[in-house]
């Protein structure tokens, strides 16, 4: 097959010209107006599994935690890999809207509120997982660290507190930005529309006018939350790593756990953005907006993070090897022959040789490749963290002690509540809210028209 010219594989990649103002506002307010059945069945769907997960987590609170699958030794199962799967999913949020608002990488103005919202909505539906694994979920506010009239104080020494610490700071956060950078889309949501839709967007705008000064002051309050929200990517999954990190556990204690589950997070968040976005541009043609040269973008850092996730796979074999330690050695031989093995190859396929296939730029922009892919990495993913966890407790250092995890029935109904409750807060977010951030796609045209050599 002959290759396309050099010209036309450019074009494909480089921004779409950006329509005027009045074609922006009834673009993206298209999505919020109307529901077609379709949608309405797809909310359906996921409520219905939504009220299967509350009713089955209702079902371990009467009867215990023994309906889950645990086993000595192995104690933390699908709760909390699935509560560390959706830690990493928020974090592609943060990157996109702080970490490339400070590079002032432009492409990123398409897919930022998309992926705040999802930030919210991962970060929520990861705080209900520690309230399930602890199982006494009315006990749940020991673990708040706050001063109490009987004295009593949190233990500082468990994973369970640092991660609430983390979690709640993080979620915190991405509200607030998420909230701040909705404020000049409500007003203009509040101006074209009536109604209750008018009186709610009115309040949640805080009486934005769009002067002078607001832009300031908004422009101000954007940078300094993206200061403020930077270090929190690097800082929230680093705590969340060392739960494991800090043990001696086989597997576990390693100094490369901190960007091994950083890269892991950014990679997996990068997949959730693509494979909500690619299917909500498609239903509502939002293809000015979310264009080839955005899929490209975010492709090539899918690809990136997959080679660090990938050489950190090496790594963990190398030292392993390397060290000489036979608990070491033993526990990456069982990981990859033994009880788990399956959960092993599906991580390593997903998210290190799947990914390599981004190198070719066809694929980069190849919008059913890019979909499939992204929820393969999600699936990958989640295998990943299943396997450090499950694997790393079922073969510690006393053989007399191992044992094999099989995850139960009541695991996996709450599960696909989790995330048929993220789709569902979703789905709620789509018809409420401007999906593409109105005002910043606006400054982009504005860019555009001002230096039509520049690009976007």
């Amino acid at each position: 097959m002959t290759p396309p010219p050099a010209a036309s594989v450019a074009a494909m990649i480089r921004p779409a010209p950006i329509p005027d103002d009045s074609k922006i506002n009834q673009d993206i307010l298209y999505v919020m107006k109307g529901t077609s059945p379709g949608y309405w069945l797809l909310l359906s769907i996921a409520l219905t599994f939504v009220g299967i997960g509350a009713a089955v987590w209702l079902w371990q609170i009467y009867e215990g935690l023994g309906i889950a699958g645990y086993i000595h030794p192995v104690f933390w199962g699908v709760y909390i890999v699935t509560f560390v799967f959706w830690i990493g999913i928020a974090h592609a949020g943060t990157l996109i809207s702080a970490i490339l608002y400070l590079f002032r990488a432009k492409w990123r103005n398409a897919i930022n509120r998309s992926a705040e919202a999802m930030t919210v909505f991962a970060v929520m539906t990861a705080g209900l997982f520690l309230g399930i694994h602890v199982g006494r979920i009315w006990k749940a506010y020991f673990i708040l660290p706050y001063p109490n009239q009987r004295g009593l104080w949190v233990n500082f020494k468990s994973p369970l507190l640092w991660d609430t610490v983390a979690v709640s700071t993080y979620a915190t956060i991405s509200i607030v930005f998420l909230y701040v950078g909705l404020i000049p889309d409500l007003a203009i949501a509040r101006d074209r529309h009536s109604g209750w839709r008018r009186v709610l967007y009115g309040i949640l705008a805080l009486g934005w006018q769009g002067t002078s000064r607001n832009w300031k002051s908004h422009t101000r309050s954007v940078l300094h939350l993206s200061g403020l929200a930077t270090p929190l990517v690097l800082s929230v999954h680093s705590v969340v790593s060392w739960d494991f990190a800090m043990t001696l556990v086989p597997g576990w204690h390693s100094t490369i756990f901190g960007p091994y589950f950083v890269a892991g997070a950014i990679f997996s968040g990068f997949a959730m953005v693509l494979t909500l976005m690619i299917p909500v541009r498609r239903i509502y043609g939002l293809e000015n907006y979310i264009t080839d040269y955005h899929l490209d973008n975010m492709a090539r850092f899918l690809l990136f993070t997959s080679i660090i996730v990938g050489y950190a796979y090496v790594f963990e074999y190398f030292i392993a090897w390397y060290s000489g330690v036979e608990h070491e050695q033993t526990s990456f031989w069982m990981r990859t022959f033994g009880a788990y093995w399956f959960s092993t190859w599906v991580m390593i396929v997903c998210n290190a040789i799947l990914p390599q296939l981004l190198w070719f730029k066809r694929l980069r922009t190849n919008v059913p490749f890019l979909f499939v892919l992204s929820v393969l990495i999600n699936i990958g993913m989640w295998f990943e963290r299943y396997v450090i966890i499950v694997e790393g407790l079922s073969t510690e250092h006393d053989p007399s002690a191992w044992g094999v995890y099989t995850v139960s029935w009541p695991e996996i109904g709450i599960l696909a509540g989790s995330f048929a409750f993220f789709v569902t807060l979703f789905l709620i977010f789509l018809k409420l809210f401007p999906i593409i951030a109105i005002a910043e796609i606006k400054e982009l045209a504005i860019h555009a028209k001002l230096h039509p050599e520049g690009g976007h």
